[in-house]
């Protein structure tokens, strides 16, 4: 088979691209049962199918075990996914399959030993204009993402970066992935953390993945304070069986045909993000007003700000009562704003030279 791919885009395709580590990640439960939740439907089958097999299996084997009109496209998937996760191993002189063992015993897990997060925040994503910081073009980006794509630009950031602060990577993917099992809301005390772990969940609670709370008890003339944190709703994008789909949030944008916007939102933020493409005309408490005018594209066009950025974001972000309407944003908005953009880029600047004189 050839040699596949591997994009990181998600916790399994971080574990796909760590193919060296593959023995040592699944030394933990919670990175076995992430990966075997993941799979395809028929590669759980052949996953559970193979536990009870000692000996390779060839690959001519495997469609035996799926009707025939599976094995072009959901068989070709399922394999293909367990290869990439190192569930199974090829053995290419013998054309066979192997399963790869995954233990379910439970281990202790550590994390980071120093907190990264202002560094994490800065890298690439702020630059330093004189005495104030500015967002980089990369930054502007980071704003327009879905909240999941940016909590997984922030994870892979920070998770790759565990190896030059001397930490396991395997050992802080498998804390993230437990931390995704745990209950919504409910309260978990920080005295079995390690120290390491401990410092991770100062940094997770930065970017709002995790509340920390104090609680003083006092019994009888003591006076005891112990410490908690609580996973937020946000957590749960942890969890692998979720981080491949948007999570359900209320949007706030109405796109009319007239080209007026009305964000129903009292964010400074959402306001702030609403002026890199279009131009606010004034701020209720609980409303902002504005309209997407040639001007305010072409300054975000200015700013490295794409036209499919912009409609992505309006589209992601629409107001409940236009969600449901197909389109969510009027196809005359979203067709001007392309239409300005390929009026932009319809003359390529390149590097040129120009000779006065004749040389030949």
């Amino acid at each position: 088979m050839p040699e596949l791919i591997v994009t990181p885009r998600n916790f399994m395709d971080m574990l796909a691209a760590l193919a060296a580590k593959h023995d040592m990640l699944y030394d933990s439960f919670f990175i076995c049962e992430a990966v075997f939740r993941s799979l395809p439907p028929l590669g759980k089958k052949y996953a559970l199918q193979m536990v009870y097999v000692s000996a390779p299996v060839a690959a001519t084997g495997f469609e035996e075990w799926v009707i025939d009109e599976y094995k072009p496209t959901k068989h070709k998937v399922a394999i293909d996914r367990l290869l990439q996760l190192g569930v199974f191993v090829e053995v290419r002189d013998g054309q066979e399959q192997i399963s790869k063992s995954m233990p379910s015993n439970n281990g202790n897990t550590s994390c980071c030993n120093q907190s990264t997060h202002p560094k994490l925040l800065q890298r690439g994503l702020m630059r330093r204009d004189g005495a104030a910081p500015k967002l980089t073009e990369k930054g502007l980006h980071f704003l327009l993402m879905e909240t999941n794509a940016q909590l997984w630009y922030i994870v892979r950031e920070y998770i790759s970066s565990a190896d030059e602060r001397g930490v396991d990577s395997t050992e802080l993917i498998s804390f993230l992935l437990e931390l995704g099992t745990l209950g919504v809301g409910a309260a978990y005390s920080l005295d079995p953390l390690t120290n390491a772990q401990s410092i991770a969940i100062k940094d997770l609670a930065e970017l709002g993945l995790v509340k920390l709370i104090i609680l003083t008890i006092h019994e009888s003339q003591s006076r005891k304070d112990s410490r908690f944190f609580i996973p937020t709703k946000l957590a749960t994008n942890l969890s692998p069986n979720l981080s491949d789909t948007s999570s359900s949030k209320e949007g706030f944008v109405v796109v009319e045909t007239n080209f007026r916007i009305y964000a129903h939102s009292t964010s400074k933020l959402h306001c702030e993000i609403l002026c890199l493409f279009s131009s606010v005309e004034y701020q209720l408490p609980n409303l902002i007003v504005g309209a997407i005018t040639k001007e305010s594209i072409y300054s975000a066009f200015e700013d490295g700000i794409t036209a499919e950025q912009i409609i992505s974001f309006l589209q992601q972000n629409a107001h409940p009562r236009v969600a449901d309407k197909i389109p969510p944003v009027p196809d005359n908005v979203t067709d001007q704003i392309r239409l300005w953009e390929t009026d932009r880029n319809r003359v390529e600047m390149i590097p040129s030279h120009l000779y006065e004189e004749d040389y030949l």
